[in-house]
Order: structure tokens, then C-alpha cells, then sequence
């Protein structure tokens, strides 16, 4: 059946149309991601085994993960600071289903962790593991445990997890 159109041309058959639609070779894709100077030098002290900061001198800030600019004063940041691999729940979520809403036989337990060393309220969002969802609290110490350094590929997930940390 051909296409009636009010406009001048030659109409197109719905096979002739499904031919002119119809991409042949599959497009190329290529792109490229930058993560730039703070999260860089983030992950490359992650496959160190090592978490790094920056600090701002203007309000007195430990950023992780590290900043170039301060969104409080606005400006630069002033140094590369080593914090430690320790740190605190600042809150955390018990997830019964995977990112794909699959059920999980097991649940898995998120957890932002404020870093020791880093400003209030500063930290990351990792794993927590080798405890129960419900021995887990706010403000519970935790520590990393590492990948082997050989396995490490500068990812966050350099950390497989944080667990139950001595108390300060």
C-alpha cells in the first residue's frame, strides 16, 4: 500500500519506506569519558589501597571524594590530604532486589560511610557485609576491606566492602 500525501513526490510502499528506514551497518559508537583531575587521582590512590582527600583552607573542609572546586566557598581547593579507610554509617538501606528489580537470595546492605579524617557529612556510598541488616546502627564504626593489590583496577569497588570497625 503506498503513502497518499497531499504534497508532490512519489509515494513509497510500506516496503519501500521499511527499505529507506533500514540501517545496514551498525553506527559507530565511540566516546570517550574523562574523569578528571579529582576523581583521577581518586581512583588511582584506590588501586594504592590508599583514600584521598582535598582540603579547602577558606572554610576549613576535608572533601571525599575529592573536589577541585569547593561548592561551599566557590572556589579552588587547596590540597591533596590521605584520610583513613575507617569511618562511620551515616545512613544505610537493607535492598531485597537487585538493580534490575530481580529478587536476591540474599539481601545486600548499602551504606553512605562518613570517612575519619574527612569533614562531617562527608563520605562514600559502598557495601556493608560481614553483619546482619539488623545489628546494623547509625553511627557505627566500620573499616574497608581491600581487594589484593594485584586484583586492584582503580574502581571504588577496589573496596569490596566495609565491615564492623573498632570503636574510636
Amino acid at each position: 500500500m503506498a503513502v497518499q500525501s497531499d504534497y508532490p513526490g512519489t509515494p513509497l510502499s510500506d516496503a519501500q519506506l521499511r527499505q529507506v528506514l533500514t540501517v545496514e551497518t551498525p553506527p559507530l559508537l565511540r566516546y570517550a569519558w574523562d574523569t578528571g583531575v579529582a576523581v583521577g587521582r581518586f581512583l588511582q590512590e584506590l588501586k594504592n589501597g590508599r583514600l584521598i582527600a582535598r582540603k579547602c583552607r577558606r572554610c576549613r573542609r576535608i572533601l571525599v571524594p575529592p573536589r577541585i572546586f569547593c561548592e561551599e566557598c566557590f572556589r579552588r581547593t587547596d590540597e591533596w590530604v590521605y584520610v583513613s579507610d575507617r569511618g562511620r554509617v551515616n545512613t544505610y538501606s537493607v535492598s531485597h532486589i537487585r538493580w534490575d528489580a530481580s529478587p536476591l537470595k540474599e539481601p545486600v546492605i548499602v551504606a553512605v560511610i562518613e570517612i575519619d579524617g574527612a569533614s562531617p557529612g562527608m563520605g562514600i556510598l559502598h557495601y556493608l557485609a560481614e553483619i546482619k541488616p539488623e545489628d546494623v546502627r547509625i553511627g557505627m564504626a566500620v573499616e574497608a576491606v581491600w581487594k589484593p593489590a594485584g586484583e586492584r583496577t582503580g574502581s571504588i569497588l577496589d573496596i569490596r566492602y566495609f565491615r564492623p570497625g573498632p570503636e574510636a
